[in-house]
C-alpha cells in the first residue's frame, strides 16, 4: 500500500531539515522504509506475487545504496537514522 500524504508529511517533518525537504537522503531512506514495510505485509499475504517481490527487492537495494552514502559521509548520522527507523546494520 502506498504511503499516505499525511504520513509522508510527518516523515519529511521528522527527518528533513524543514517541511519542504523531501530530497535529502535521510528523508528518502525514511520514505523507502515505510514503503518496504507495507510491501512486506503484502508479501506475507500473497507469497506468489513475484512482480511485487521484484519491486520490493529494488526498493531494498535503493535504500541500501542511500544508507551506504550516508554512512560514508557521517557515521553518527547513519547510526542515529538506523536506530530511529529500526533497521539492522549490515552495510559494508
Amino acid at each position: 500500500m502506498a504511503v499516505t500524504k499525511e504520513r509522508k508529511a510527518e516523515l519529511v517533518a521528522q527527518y528533513g531539515k524543514d517541511a519542504k525537504d523531501s530530497g535529502s537522503a535521510d528523508v528518502q531512506v525514511a520514505l523507502l522504509t515505510e514503503r518496504i514495510k507495507g510491501l512486506t505485509e503484502h508479501m506475507k499475504a500473497h507469497p506468489k506475487d513475484f512482480h511485487t517481490r521484484r519491486g520490493l527487492l529494488m526498493l531494498v537495494g535503493k535504500r541500501r545504496r542511500l544508507l551506504s552514502y550516508i554512512k560514508g559521509n557521517d557515521i553518527e548520522q547513519y547510526r542515529a537514522l538506523i536506530k530511529s527507523l529500526g533497521i539492522r546494520d549490515n552495510i559494508q
